[in-house]
C-alpha cells in the first residue's frame, strides 16, 4: 500500500478498509481522490490476502460528492473553440468514469458504510459497490440536477438496477433528499444502523463473514452477477457452466464439503 492524500487504507482480517479521508472538506472528491481510488482498487485486485473491501468516510459524513474547486479547475481549461472544449470535457468525464469502473470491476465484494451526507458523486460511487449500508439519519441525494447537469459518472446507468427505474427517475429529476429508512425501503441500502459506530461494527461483521468464504467461490459469484446485468438468462447459464467447468476442480470445493460434513469451520488458502 502507498501513502494517499484522499484516502486511508487499512488491512486486517483479510478485509481492506478503504476510508475517504478528507473530513475537513466533508470528504469531497478532489483531483487526488479520482486517481488514488484506481490505484487502491488495483492493489485490492492484485493482493490475494484481501478477500473483501469495506468503503467508508472519515468523520461525520460519507462524502458530499465532487469537489467544486475541481469542477472550477476543469472549467478553466476551456477556451473559445466548442469542438476542442467538447473533446476536453469528454476525455475528463471518461477519466472520472474509469475511477468508479475500477470499484465496479473489483473481483472482491465491496461493502459501502454510509453515514451523514452521501450526495452527488457519492451516489455514483456507492452504486458501483456490491452492497450498501447506512445510518438511519444518512442523507442521500442525486444533486446534479440542481447544478444544471445530468449525472455522468454512473448513477443513471447503475442505479435503475438497484432501486428500479421509476424511483431512480424521481430522485434524479427532483434532486430531493432521502434518509436511511427510505433508502432501505427502496432498496438503496440493505440495512440501517442507529449510529456510525453501530454501522461500522455491523458492516465489519458482515465483511468478516464474507472473508471466511472460499475466495474462488466469491470471485465466481461476483463475476456471474456482474455478467448478468448485460446478458440474457441463457447467456448467463452458458457462461457459468463454462466457468464452473474449471472452478469446480478447485481444492476449495473439497475443503468446504469436508467442513460441512464434519460440522467444522473451513479454512481457505488466499
Amino acid at each position: 500500500m502507498s501513502d494517499y492524500t484522499a484516502f486511508r487504507v487499512e488491512l486486517a482480517d483479510k478485509i481492506a478498509h478503504v476510508i475517504i479521508n478528507r473530513p475537513e472538506k466533508i470528504n469531497a472528491m478532489n483531483a487526488a481522490f479520482w486517481t488514488e481510488i484506481i490505484d487502491i482498487f488495483r492493489w485490492v485486485d492484485s493482493t490475494d490476502e484481501v478477500r473483501v473491501v469495506v468503503l467508508s468516510g472519515a468523520g461525520k459524513h460519507f462524502s458530499s460528492g465532487i469537489d467544486l474547486m475541481m469542477l472550477a479547475s476543469i472549467g478553466n481549461q476551456l477556451g473559445k473553440d466548442v469542438g476542442r472544449n467538447a473533446e476536453t470535457l469528454r476525455r475528463k468525464i471518461l477519466e472520472l468514469q474509469a475511477s468508479f469502473n475500477a470499484v465496479d470491476a473489483c473481483r472482491k465484494p465491496v461493502l459501502a458504510a454510509i453515514q451523514g451526507y452521501c450526495l452527488g458523486g457519492a451516489i455514483d460511487l456507492i452504486a458501483a459497490c456490491d452492497m450498501r449500508y447506512s445510518t438511519v439519519d444518512a442523507q442521500f441525494a442525486i444533486r446534479e440536477i440542481d447544478i444544471g447537469m445530468a449525472a455522468d459518472v454512473g448513477t443513471l446507468q447503475r442505479l435503475p438496477r438497484i432501486i428500479g427505474d421509476g424511483m431512480m427517475r424521481e430522485l434524479a429529476f427532483t434532486g430531493r433528499t432521502i434518509e436511511g429508512d427510505e433508502a432501505q425501503a427502496i432498496g438503496l441500502v440493505n440495512r440501517t444502523y442507529i449510529d456510525a459506530d453501530a454501522l461500522l461494527a455491523g458492516v465489519m461483521g458482515l465483511a468478516r463473514q464474507i472473508a471466511e468464504k472460499s475466495p474462488v467461490a466469491l470471485r465466481g459469484t461476483k463475476e456471474m452477477i456482474r455478467y448478468m446485468r448485460d446478458h440474457r438468462v441463457d447467456d448467463g447459464l452458458e457462461y457459468v457452466a463454462t466457468w464452473n467447468a474449471a472452478m469446480l476442480q478447485s481444492v476449495d470445493l473439497r475443503v468446504a464439503m469436508a467442513a460441512q460434513m464434519n460440522k467444522q469451520k473451513p479454512e481457505f488458502a488466499d
